[in-house]
């Protein structure tokens, strides 16, 4: 890693965490890579719902765990989505078999930390520790971050 950042987050729902994930989905681009992490129900997926809607996607977003990544078109920000859910990979012939395609979208990956070795460099992880009644975010960017992805996470709340 060339360079890594940190922010934490505190969301007190699931309807807070989306808006955080919003912020975010706002700020992505093309080559954006997202790794979450955290307990089954720590709220991967409500993250990644407000991304999408960040994003101007209006599919509904579940998560993609039995077909293991789901592409949604781009939404009104013009980038599209990868979501990639690593938790039944057991290898990394796997994840390369899944041929995501980085460049050309923004990808948001849960269990990431499972494929690590295969992730680019630059990328921004979140650990997400709690439920639905407090949540706590840990948002590290390794690498650089030409979309000033934690500037976004760092706005006002709204």
């Amino acid at each position: 890693m060339s360079d890594a950042a940190e922010l934490r987050l505190e969301s007190a729902s699931p309807a807070e965490t989306r808006s955080i994930g919003q912020r975010l989905g706002r700020a992505l681009r093309p080559g954006d890579v997202i790794v979450l992490e955290g307990d089954l129900g720590a709220g991967k997926t409500t993250f990644t719902q407000g991304i999408a809607v960040g994003m101007g996607i209006d599919e509904a977003i579940t998560s993609p765990t039995f077909v293991l990544a789901r592409e949604m078109p781009a939404g009104t920000t013009g980038v599209a989505l990868t979501h990639v859910d690593a938790y039944r990979l057991t290898s990394l012939e796997e994840w390369d078999d899944l041929d995501i395609d980085f460049a050309n979208t923004a990808v948001v990956i849960e269990w990431g930390a499972r494929v690590q070795r295969a992730l680019p460099g630059d990328r921004v992880a979140v650990r997400l520790e709690g439920d639905d009644a407090s949540r706590t975010l840990y948002v590290t960017r390794h690498g650089s971050d030409p979309s000033g992805l934690l500037l976004a996470l760092e706005g006002d709340g709204g």
